[in-house]
């Protein structure tokens, strides 16, 4: 699957996904990350990329020729319009569902956004999806856009070396993951659960099952709302709600 990243800051891009995960993933061609510099298609020749706001008002607004172009040479190499992100906080708030959506596609296009935003009619012309990564305001669009590719990039075939880790792990069925424990059997006092070290796959599976239920009713009672349910788990859970 192919990134390609519109950003002012190509290197705070390529340093992040070029590491750990990913980076192997690049390596082995399971993805490859294009941060792709706004500032390279700007027609101006001090390579400006801004201007003052129509109407008034603080701060800077990216013109929408350098965005444009740069999503074009984009379009262009790919051949087709592409899906494209724009990462706003005006957007609809990410999920595990919208990142095995996206990695659905042979390639994305993400847009970070600076200043006070992006000329709205490069946006209207180029955009399929608005997305935020939360509820609040970061200084640009690039963390925003690592913590997606991230997440989507998980999804893609042959990234994750353990073909189940990328199922059995927290919001899969909008379920929290269970709590985990490594060796030493005994630390600081606290042991293992004795259910994880009797060999019986299936009580382990169960009891896990069992936790990650609970630890999503306690933790996060909206995503327990959603949550996969049998209609048995479902109705033996629900009256220790509080």
């Amino acid at each position: 699957m192919d990134f390609y990243i519109l950003t002012l800051f190509p290197d705070m891009v390529e340093q992040a996904l070029h590491t750990s995960i990913l980076g192997r993933a690049a390596q082995n061609g399971c993805i490859a990350i294009h941060a792709v510099n706004i500032r390279d298609y700007t027609l101006d020749k001090h390579k400006k990329v801004d201007d003052y706001p129509y109407g008034g008002g603080a701060g800077m607004v990216m013109q929408a020729q350098p965005v444009y172009d740069a999503w074009k040479s984009v379009a262009e190499t790919l051949g087709y319009r592409p899906r494209t992100v724009y990462l706003t906080p005006q957007g609809t708030v990410f999920h595990q569902a919208a990142a095995k959506q996206f990695a659905k596609e042979e390639a994305l296009v993400l847009l970070c956004g600076h200043y006070e935003g992006v000329d709205e009619r490069v946006l209207e012309e180029i955009v399929t999806d608005h997305v935020s990564i939360g509820d609040y305001v970061l200084t640009g669009g690039e963390l925003p856009a690592m913590v997606l590719v991230d997440a989507v990039a998980r999804m893609v075939p042959g990234v994750l070396t353990n073909a189940e880790s990328g199922q059995a792990e927290s919001l899969e069925g909008n379920l929290l993951e269970y709590p985990q424990y490594s060796r030493p059997e005994e630390w600081n006092g606290k042991k293992v659960p004795q259910i994880l070290l009797s060999g019986d796959h299936a009580k382990v599976d169960a009891w896990r099952r069992e936790q990650s239920i609970l630890r999503t009713m306690q933790r996060r009672p909206d995503l327990f709302e959603k949550a996969e349910l049998t209609q048995k788990e479902r109705e033996q859970y629900q009256c220790r709600l509080p």
